[in-house]
């Protein structure tokens, strides 16, 4: 039983584990997309969002944090590359999405070994994925509106429809009347 084991450990070492971790996030960070097991990249989703969280530009406000942020992620990763990569175009990328940095699609089983292959990448850096969605509005509702104000909206929509279905009615008994017309004249 797997009661209460939260990491995977990849049949791998702790510091095995941890130097690919590291590895793999610096590909990611460098390609944008990699691609690895499934297992793997579910391992990697939860070693590298914590770290594009500290990075983004919220949480560097003052130069005490900026700096202190980017040594948790240098001890991380352990490239100095990565980690500027990370703190100036990754994080400017993702500076209004609250989450939810990395995807992951499977790709199907590996010939070799028949493993389950899966793509993890950087989700605002596939343009041919985001171009056809168009930008979420960012408006906060309320649970429930007043009732008085929730019925004058729904009597106004049913007021819409109405003169919608009846400006239509006219045109389609002006076709109808036509048709037979046209019927008679063959006739």
């Amino acid at each position: 039983m797997r009661h209460g084991k939260k990491i995977n450990h990849l049949g791998r070492k702790t510091a095995h584990r941890k130097a690919m971790l590291a590895n793999m996030a610096c590909s990611l960070i460098e390609h944008k997309r990699i691609n690895t097991t499934v297992a793997k990249a579910k391992a990697l989703k939860q070693f590298i969002e914590p770290l594009i969280t500290k990075s983004k530009a919220e949480n560097n406000v003052s130069a005490d944090k900026g700096t202190h942020n980017r040594r948790i992620v240098f001890k991380n990763l352990r490239d100095k590359y990565a980690v500027t990569e990370l703190f100036s175009v990754v994080s400017e990328k993702v500076a209004d999405r609250p989450g939810g940095y990395t995807r992951i699609i499977k790709l199907g089983n590996r010939l070799g070994d028949n493993a389950d292959m899966a793509m993890i990448e950087l989700v605002d850096f596939n343009e041919l994925y985001n171009a056809g969605k168009p930008k979420k509005k960012s408006t906060r509702r309320s649970r429930r509106s007043s009732g008085s104000e929730a019925e004058s909206v729904s009597a106004e929509k049913e007021v819409k429809e109405a003169k919608v279905v009846e400006e239509s009615k006219p045109e389609a008994d002006a076709q109808t009347d036509n048709d037979v017309k046209a019927d008679d004249s063959k006739e």
